[in-house]
């Protein structure tokens, strides 16, 4: 056990779920970690910083601006309250009460999750359309009306049956001057995916900044200029460096995390990434060979139109007489624990009825694998 979590009397986690706030994030790189320690060595004016570091962001990534917020949650906030206020000072203020604003925020119900409550903190409301089997053009269109912001849309909601492909979102907004706002959080490989959203006509796009090697509490805001400066003003920096009054004081980031940011996306988008998969690669050969005499599971490449970033396990639940859900407790409830991810349509809760799950590779540590197989060889 670390002696931290020794001292503080928290049981350790192996993290084969993956970049999950719940469990810290990710870990920054060495190099990131050196540009952190760096930054200590003088204090800086955060308002300066996080301009600079939004100009740099933005020229990495080829679109018009880019902000620092304290995650991708942050900026569908401030990016939600950009579109509702502009610069205007005195809407700034008022929010969350939203009278006089265009509040309303349309998203397909097939793109529906938690994290689109980040759009209400400053007051908008989400109107859903659509149905079970499909959302059409005609629904999107039926919704908009006098207190509609803007149409808000989960990437990559092409995966997801039955939802209208962004292009086709895009489409109906701006024939209405409606703006889009897309919550774009690990969608950071392929690295074009940083710029696409933004390049297809999307007018903010959030991303969380872990996803590519950064801090958990940190993310960026990409889009149009006019409205990148809405949500800086909106943000915790136009509370500090002006006299105005912003709702997201309480989500501000501090000055190792914003440079954290701008060295996490440099190192992503220079680096080899085939060289990132081959390390999967050889740790998820070694899970197979460990085992590889366990009777009743197969095993299965994650995803399997690749590249691959982990390793499904499949039981025989009869022959086993346990559950995937069943393993995934078990795991948890170890020392260390060891954190999995379920193969349901929700990852954190897995059906009683599932029959697999998945040992992810992307923030699992060196030496992990091991204590994983051996531990699934005990339960199994």
């Amino acid at each position: 056990m670390s002696n931290i979590y020794e001292e503080l009397g928290v049981n350790p986690v192996i993290n084969a779920m993956g970049h999950r706030t719940l469990l810290g994030g990710g870990t920054p790189s060495p190099e990131v970690r050196a540009v952190m320690d760096e930054s200590e060595g003088y204090y800086a004016d955060m308002g300066e910083l996080i301009d600079r570091v939004g100009e740099r962001v933005a020229e990495m990534l080829d679109v018009e601006a880019a902000l620092i917020t304290s995650g991708c949650a942050a900026a569908l906030a401030v990016g939600a309250a950009a579109i509702m206020t502009g610069q205007d000072v005195a809407k700034i203020e008022q929010i969350p009460d939203v009278l006089g604003m265009r509040h309303e925020f349309i998203i397909q119900k097939q793109l529906r999750v938690k994290y689109d409550r980040s759009m209400s903190i400053p007051g908008g409301k989400l109107v859903e359309v659509g149905n079970i089997e499909e959302t059409t053009a005609d629904h999107i269109e039926e919704a908009i009306g006098p207190n509609t912001a803007a149409i808000h849309y989960l990437a990559p909601g092409d995966r997801l049956p039955g939802a209208l492909p962004i292009e086709e979102v895009i489409r109906i907004g701006h024939a209405h001057n409606i703006p889009i706002i897309v919550d774009a959080a690990g969608e950071v490989y392929p690295t074009s995916l940083l710029s696409d959203y933004v390049k297809m006509g999307a007018d903010l796009v959030a991303y969380g900044a872990k996803y590519f090697g950064s801090v958990n509490s940190s993310g960026i805001l990409t889009g149009k200029r006019d409205l990148i400066l809405a949500a800086r003003m909106n943000s915790f920096i136009g509370f500090e460096d002006s006299p105005t009054r912003t709702f997201a004081r309480p989500m501000k980031v501090d000055r190792q995390e914003v440079v954290a940011v701008y060295a996490a996306l440099r190192e992503w988008l220079t680096m080899n990434h085939e060289d990132r998969f081959a390390s999967y690669d050889n740790r998820i050969s070694t899970i197979r060979r460990e085992l590889s005499g366990v009777p009743h599971i197969s095993l299965r490449d994650d995803p399997e139109d690749g590249p691959t970033v982990g390793l499904k396990i499949i039981l025989d639940t009869n022959a086993l007489g346990k559950t995937a859900a069943d393993v995934i407790s078990e795991l948890r409830t170890g020392t260390p624990s060891i954190w999995v991810r379920s193969d349901s349509i929700h990852p954190d809760h897995p059906s009683p009825d599932d029959d697999a799950f998945i040992i992810g590779m992307k923030a699992l540590q060196e030496g992990g694998e091991k204590v994983i197989t051996d531990r699934l060889k005990e339960i199994l």
